[in-house]
């Protein structure tokens, strides 16, 4: 287990005071069995009015409200965390599950609902022939496909990182064979619903204090995954940057079926329109015991 310090700053900069639209904030971490968090305090500037709210996936959501004009907004967010993920974890997928092809009961066939669905679409099957490609035999090991089609992705589309916003779809993805984390966190996800299965994209903090891993930087990075629901199992995350599956070195924050549901900070001004100069986000990560 390792207890971590996160601190996760947003700054943005204007030539001129210009009056800010509500924000809506992402950014206490999601607590689960491998993660347990302490503390979480936000500082913004100027003073605005918080609304702390949930959304339909459990995530907590923060709604800010300004006043005045101002020239800059900074958004600080800080939070202690117990880090308890296995490096090599051991999945106990129940046995209607371990073989896939496989029906969910019908209880998790409901409460998946759209998680279960491709949403974007593929009109030349050029995406679901890619997938099949990864079925070698009408009965196969779920976890083993499931590792596979991760390896897919992280050996065809080389990691780029991008500051441009937005979210490539999956054909463009695999045609330009280079992505983004969310980019290749998007492909996966699809990938696993062309297949029937439940799959979600966590938006969060990768942890890599080696820098060994795609990606990171030593004092931490955003970052975007997937998980993959299994019978038993529950939920398991999958990092196709990094081909690892389990939740290790990976700090969630929150859950959504599509990745333009997980903005960290988002929310516009009114203003000139080249009053906007930049943007900056800094993370830093820091072990403390």
């Amino acid at each position: 287990m390792a207890k971590l310090s996160i601190n996760h700053r947003t700054t943005y900069s204007y030539r001129c005071p210009v009056h800010l639209s509500p924000y809506r904030l992402l950014l206490r971490p999601r607590e689960g069995p491998d993660l347990l968090l302490h503390h979480h305090q936000m500082t913004v500037s100027p003073e605005g009015k918080v609304a702390w709210t949930t959304d339909v996936f459990g995530n907590a959501i923060a709604t800010l409200t300004f006043s005045e004009p101002t020239h800059q907004l900074e958004i600080i967010s800080h939070a202690d965390v117990d880090l308890k993920s296995q490096a090599w974890p051991v999945f106990d997928i129940a046995a209607l599950g371990v073989t896939y092809p496989f029906l969910y009961d019908d209880q998790d066939w409901k409460d998946l609902g759209s998680l279960r669905d491709a949403q974007y679409p593929d009109p030349s099957d050029e995406l679901e022939q890619w997938v099949r490609g990864f079925v070698m035999e009408n009965s196969t090991d779920t976890l083993a496909l499931l590792k596979d089609l991760s390896a897919g992705v992280s050996d065809g589309v080389a990691y780029r990182a991008r500051d441009t916003e937005g979210t490539q779809p999956p054909l463009e993805t695999l045609r330009l064979r280079s992505g983004s984390c969310r980019d290749l966190a998007t492909l996966l996800a699809e990938t696993v619903r062309v297949l029937g299965l439940g799959a979600r994209i966590v938006s969060g903090y990768l942890y890599d204090p080696a820098s060994t891993l795609v990606g990171s930087s030593s004092g931490g990075s955003t970052h975007a995954w997937v998980e993959v629901f299994l019978p038993g199992a529950g939920w398991i995350a999958f990092d196709p940057t990094n081909r690892s599956m389990g939740s290790a070195n990976l700090i969630p924050v929150a859950v959504a079926r599509d990745i333009t549901q997980l903005m960290p900070v988002s929310g516009t001004f009114i203003g000139p329109a080249d009053a906007f100069m930049s943007m900056h986000v800094a993370v830093d990560i820091a072990f403390i015991g």
